[in-house]
Formats: structure tokens, C-alpha cells, sequence
């Protein structure tokens, strides 16, 4: 057991009620005999009602860290950490305010919003594309006129490539433009304080790299392939498998480029999720996330016996050795299932014939029957998960498709109630 002033070492998750990985990280936490307490993302009427001890609003950051100082004065915490990308400024601000080793908040700001990490990255040497933010209340055809082609549109702050699009010409450029812009108003963005990025577009293969800074130096703990293109228009990411097959001077580059880039951004210490592009100029960084994999992902990764990253990141965050640990031998990957289309999903078959398929571990379909379905770019969520590993990543990648080649997914259109004449 760990202990500190006689007591158990307590460790702060931040998390939002959606998250898939509240249960991994408080499973490592048990293993390491840690304490786990949960700030969650709920409103103070809405946590009475379900048992939330701890409950933070991330929209109101000032608050949310006066919460946690006085928990912290009878609960004294050891370390924090964000879970998904809602509330890596908040642990940052949280870190800071309680002396516990933090990213700055102005690092935490860049690695969340697009615009500030080019801007970041560009002041740090770091190979960027050209790059300008407009705002959301321009007019879409004159900002069609300003920029070169082919471009990507980005939303400041959203994750997992939604909003995500490429144009090609002026009118693609527009059309995107209007359905961006569509997106953000419906989340209560206000126009007169909404931007959008364009970037242009960096051909090249896609990697992710998974790693762990300490005292702003790069451990590399993975490197994914990403074999499917993503090309656009928009850029649903499919299938990753570890360990990378490119070269490893390309790997060596790949990790020097993310060495680099977070140090341009100011991120120091914990967990980082990177996104690159690589092509005859090198690597580009596309993304950089001060925090882990995301979904469901991170099952894919062991280090040493059996240890699981969240565990990993727990050791880390508690001062715990890490050193001695490395990702295992085998070959392993993720199929991230696409939704095709939107609709309503109502009946999935073929899931224990793609369990069956050798080398596949696992398919764990997480969209629920009934519920509306939303593709990108507007959609948040996938159809489910392929799990596999094998020899060598060939292999893995085959069983992922081949198990994904079993699945039937009933999508019927979606009807809003309202445009039946119904209530």
C-alpha cells in the first residue's frame, strides 16, 4: 500500500459522466492500493441525485478549484489528473493552486485549442502548416477567396476530428464552412466569440503516438499505425496497430518531432496523446492532448506482465518508478467501427462471429439500440470496438477488418417526433 502521512495516496480523477474510462483508472487505482476521488462534471442537484461526492462544474473553472481546495483541506490529494480532454485546464489550474506537479495552465490552454497550439508551435520552430483562425460570423465566400487549396476547417476546441473537414475549392470551402457553423451555434457557441481555423492540408501517412512526459522529457510508451488513408473530406479514424511498421529512423523522427512540439506548447509532465502526419518534409504535428487515449483504446496496451497504461499513468502521477516497464512484445490493435450513416440503430448481428475470428479478443459494441446514431462530422461517438493482437501487425490488422467484414448493423432514417406531427 502506498502511504502518505500515515495515510493512503489520493489521487483526483476528473472525468464527465459520459466517460468510458472511469473504470480502468479506478481499477489501477485499487491495484496500487491508491485512493480515487471522482470530480465529476454535474451540476450539485443532479450529483445529490446520484451519490457524486465530489461534483465541479469544468465550464466554471474559478469555482470548480475553490471546490476542490476545500476538499483538499480534509482530503489532502497527492495528484490530478484529467481523464478526457473536458478538464485537462481545470487539473492544470488544480495542480498549480495545490503545489502538485502540473502542467501550466497556458500549456494546458495550447494543447486544447487548435489556434493557440499552431500559434505556440510556430513560435517554437515546430513545422506547422499556414494557418489562420476567421471568425465565425465572416463572410464564408470572402474567406474562400483568402485562403489556398486544399484546407482544412477545424473548430477551436472540439476532439476526436469532429467538425472536421477538407475543402478543395471555394465552394466545398463554403459548404463546409456553413455546416461548421451550423455545429458549433447548435452547441450555444456565440457567433460574435467563435472562430474557426484553417489550416492547409498535410499530405502524408498518419501515426498516434502515446507517451508520458517527465520534467518535459518524452517517453515513447506506443506508436500506432493508422493503415486506413484519412484524406478527407472528413477524417474518422479507423484502425490503429502497435508497433508501428515504418522505418526507425521515420520512428525516431516521429518522436522527436512530438519531443519537440511539447516542449514549444509547455507540457512538462503526465500523459500525452499525439497525432501526427509524415511525409517527404518529415513529421508534421496535427494534434497534441495533454492526457491518454481515448475510448476504449488503451485496452490494447500492456507494459511489463500485465500492466495496464491507466495503471501506468497512476504510477507516474503518484512518483512512482516507471522505468522498468515497457509495452510488451506483441503485436496488438484497435478497429474504432465507424457509423456509417445516421439513423436509428436497430438490431446488430454477426458479433460473435467476428469474436471467432483468429487473433480477434474482443468486440464490445457500445451504441445502444433505439438512439439516434450521428456520423461525422457532427457525431461524438462510434459504433463500438475490435479488439485483436497477433504476431506481427499484418496479422492484427487483418483479423480487425475481417471481424469488422462480420458485423451487420440495422440503420434505419431517423424520424424526429415532431416532423410526424406527433408529441
Amino acid at each position: 500500500m502506498n502511504e502518505h502521512n500515515g495515510e493512503r495516496k489520493r489521487v483526483l480523477l476528473l472525468l464527465s459522466p459520459a466517460t468510458y474510462r472511469a473504470g480502468a483508472f479506478q481499477q489501477a487505482a485499487e491495484k496500487l492500493g491508491l485512493e480515487v476521488a471522482q470530480g465529476v462534471d454535474m451540476a450539485e442537484e443532479l450529483a445529490a441525485h446520484w451519490r457524486v461526492p465530489l461534483a465541479l462544474r469544468f465550464a466554471d473553472p474559478d469555482a470548480a478549484v475553490a471546490t476542490v481546495l476545500e476538499y483538499a483541506r480534509e482530503h489532502p490529494l497527492d495528484a490530478v489528473l484529467s481523464v478526457d480532454d473536458s478538464a485537462t485546464i481545470l487539473a492544470a489550474r488544480i495542480g498549480e493552486a495545490l503545489g502538485l506537479p502540473h502542467n501550466s495552465p497556458d500549456a494546458a490552454v495550447a494543447a486544447r485549442d487548435k489556434y493557440e497550439m499552431r500559434r505556440m508551435l510556430a513560435a517554437g520552430h515546430v513545422r506547422v502548416p499556414r494557418f489562420e483562425r476567421f471568425p465565425l460570423n465572416a463572410d464564408p465566400a470572402q474567406v474562400a477567396q483568402q485562403v489556398e487549396y486544399p484546407c482544412v476547417l477545424k473548430p477551436l476546441r472540439l476532439s476526436g476530428s469532429r467538425g472536421v473537414m477538407r475543402a478543395d475549392d471555394a465552394a466545398s470551402f463554403i459548404v463546409a464552412w456553413r455546416r461548421l457553423a451550423r455545429m458549433l451555434l447548435a452547441e450555444g457557441n456565440r457567433p460574435e466569440h467563435t472562430h474557426i481555423l484553417v489550416e492547409a492540408f498535410i499530405p502524408g501517412f498518419e501515426v498516434a503516438l502515446e507517451g508520458i512526459l517527465t520534467d518535459g522529457a518524452l517517453r515513447v510508451l506506443a506508436l500506432f499505425d493508422k493503415p486506413d488513408p484519412l484524406d478527407g473530406p472528413f477524417f474518422e479514424e479507423t484502425i490503429y496497430v502497435t508497433p508501428s511498421r515504418r522505418p526507425i529512423p521515420v520512428q525516431e523522427a516521429i518522436a522527436a518531432r512530438t519531443q519537440q512540439a511539447a516542449a514549444a506548447l509547455g507540457l512538462r509532465t503526465g500523459p500525452v496523446h499525439a497525432e501526427l502526419r509524415v511525409n517527404d518534409y518529415g513529421a508534421w504535428l496535427v494534434e497534441m492532448a495533454g492526457r491518454s487515449i481515448g475510448g476504449h483504446c488503451s485496452d490494447v496496451l500492456r507494459f511489463g506482465a500485465a500492466m495496464r497504461l491507466e495503471e501506468l499513468i497512476l504510477r507516474h502521477a503518484v512518483g512512482l518508478d516507471i522505468q522498468g516497464y515497457s509495452r510488451d512484445d506483441h503485436a496488438a490493435g484497435v478497429m474504432m467501427i465507424p457509423i456509417p450513416r445516421g439513423g436509428m440503430l436497430t438490431t446488430v448481428t454477426g458479433v460473435e462471429e467476428a469474436r471467432a475470428v483468429p487473433g480477434v479478443d474482443d468486440v464490445r459494441i457500445t451504441a445502444k439500440l433505439n438512439q439516434p446514431l450521428v456520423p461525422l462530422p457532427e457525431g461524438a461517438s462510434y459504433l463500438g470496438f475490435i479488439f485483436a493482437h497477433g504476431g506481427d501487425p499484418a496479422r492484427v490488422e487483418a483479423a480487425l477488418r475481417a471481424a469488422h467484414s462480420c458485423l451487420r448493423f440495422n440503420i434505419k432514417p431517423h424520424i424526429p417526433l415532431l416532423a410526424t406531427g406527433m408529441v
